[in-house]
């Protein structure tokens, strides 16, 4: 049972993980060729016993060529071409060194299929001639050719060309033989008939309304005769062209909008090298508003648009079918302009309920027009639960009579009068109401609480009036009844006797407790009563 266990367990799943790693390496050994060792993402073969006789090459089934970035091969005497295919599979590939070998021709299709090629490294090879058509579509930041015997021709000029016009200094010491097998020295090399081409367009004017067509002519020269054709690179239109020796001719029909600003080139190529002319083609159109949605929330509200049109559409907004002006809480923001096209949005510095409605655009130019219209909800009514509330004020309404705005120009600015925006005048206005109502209501409340005052003052004990009242000036005025009238002057002075207290207009009978005020009537004082009343004993 141990041994079942030992064989079985965590041993054994250790063991069959080594067979399997072993068994890889095993099958990379057997796709890397003979005399090469091979990684993940690199080949080098530099072992020149057997050595190579043709360019490596990895099998499909156990490798990925595709992620091999370099290959470095040297030593190698019995490798002398590369074909067509043979580097086709490394897509991937940046960098190819071939030294010391036997390298003698390059197919002139090896490399079309290597775009990220950028370091190429044929030292001390066996190349008498290279066309640079094997490298005319590569972006390559070196190509190094020394040790090679070249031949003295028209073939290895474009190499001289190229040492003219590189910018770095290390320049290369490159080398011809002539028919005398005499090392000539590339930048001195003159051969006869052999420069550069020219290419001249003749194109009328490019600036053609969709739906139109257009010819453009060419002619080209040079010596060797240069061959000429035609980049066009993503043009949409329908278009053809005609060659003769070296007169050219392209045909473009029913012009699309949006091959506005496309470059078209005339391009002249010989064995030295190239030369073309190009021109800008630019179209005229009526704009179209290709996306208009609903506003988003960020740092402020966001109507946004997309606006196609050329020339430079103008732009103008309305709000439930009125003119809409611009402000600094309303405005257009054209945030990117590509050619045509133009991004943007109408931004809203924090709407209210007002600002809900129907929002249009209008873009217009000189060929035409195109509208769209987009339904906004900002914030819920007052009072209303949905939010919904059809009758708009009327001032919302108001047409300013202002002219468009342009997208250049967010800001309506024609009557030179500081523009507002509908939400701004209304938002204004109901706040001045509701000030005037909160002002209007302090200074009534502030109104009532004075009459109030003055009323309770009327009425208090401080505020008892009549002709017989006596303020004491004695210690004993505390009484209330040094506060009393004999009535004698008004309607009631008769009834109720002489010690009665007059409160108001009602006179009261008041019987006086000597045990509050701590005296009697023969201890009154005979001055403290008024004139006229009958004196008590």
């Amino acid at each position: 049972m141990s041994s079942w266990t030992r064989w079985h367990g965590p041993a054994m799943a250790r063991l069959w993980g080594f067979c399997w790693l072993a068994v890889g390496f095993w099958r990379a050994g057997l796709a890397c060729p003979t005399s090469c060792k091979c990684s993940a993402s690199r080949i080098w073969c530099s072992d020149p016993s057997p050595g190579i006789v043709a360019f490596p090459r990895l099998e499909p089934s156990s490798a990925d060529p595709e992620n091999i970035t370099e290959i470095f091969i040297a030593n190698q005497k019995r490798l002398e071409i590369i074909n067509e295919d043979d580097v086709a599979a490394y897509v991937g590939l940046k960098n190819l060194t071939i030294v010391d070998s036997g390298l003698k021709f390059v197919a002139h299709k090896a490399f079309l299929k290597n775009s990220n090629l950028q370091h190429i490294n044929f030292t001390r090879n066996k190349l008498t001639s290279l066309s640079r058509k094997h490298f005319r579509h590569l972006d390559l930041s070196e190509l190094i050719l020394v040790g090679n015997p070249f031949t003295c021709s028209c073939d290895i000029m474009w190499l001289k060309t190229l040492q003219e016009t590189k910018s770095s200094p290390d320049t290369q010491n490159l080398y011809c033989l002539n028919e005398s097998s005499k090392n000539i020295p590339l930048a001195s090399l003159q051969i006869p008939n052999c420069g550069l081409p020219s290419a001249s367009l003749a194109a009328p004017n490019l600036t053609v309304e969709e739906g139109k067509s257009i010819t453009l002519s060419c002619t080209v020269a040079g010596d060797p005769v240069p061959n000429l054709y035609w980049d066009v690179g993503n043009l949409v239109s329908k278009h053809m062209n005609e060659t003769s020796n070296t007169q050219g001719s392209l045909r473009i029909t029913n012009i699309s909008s949006d091959d506005s600003g496309k470059q078209i080139s005339c391009v002249a190529e010989n064995l030295v090298g190239e030369d073309q002319d190009s021109v800008n083609l630019t179209v005229h159109f009526a704009p179209t508003i290709t996306f208009l949605e609903s506003p988003t929330s960020d740092h402020h509200w966001c109507i946004p648009f997309t606006v196609k049109g050329n020339p430079k559409p103008a732009l103008q907004w309305f709000y439930n079918g009125a003119i809409l002006n611009e402000s600094k809480y309303i405005c257009t923001k054209i945030h990117v302009t590509n050619h045509t096209e133009y991004h943007g949005c109408l931004q809203l510095d924090n709407p209210t309920h007002m600002n809900n409605g129907d929002y249009t655009l209008i873009a217009k130019n000189e060929y035409g027009k195109d509208e769209k219209q987009i339904s906004a909800h900002f914030m819920g009514w007052p009072g209303i639960d949905n939010g919904a509330n059809p009758n708009y004020p009327d001032v919302i309404y108001e047409d300013y009579g202002t002219a468009a705005n342009d997208i250049g120009d967010t800001t309506n600015r024609s009557n030179e009068i500081p523009s507002t925006d509908v939400a701004d005048k209304t938002g204004r206005e109901h706040l001045s109401v509701y000030a005037v109502v909160v002002i209007a209501s302090v200074v009534g409340f502030c109104l009532v609480v004075m009459l109030f005052l003055l009323k309770l003052a009327r009425h208090s004990k401080f505020g008892m009036k009549g002709p017989a009242s006596v303020i004491s000036n004695d210690d004993d005025s505390a009484s209330p009844l040094h506060h009393i009238s004999n009535g004698s002057n008004t309607p009631s002075s008769s009834e109720g006797g002489p010690d009665a207290v007059i409160i108001g207009m009602t006179k009261i009978p008041v019987i006086e407790n000597p045990q509050y005020f701590g005296i009697t009537n023969s201890q009154l004082k005979p001055d403290t009563w008024p004139r006229g009343s009958p004196k008590t004993a």
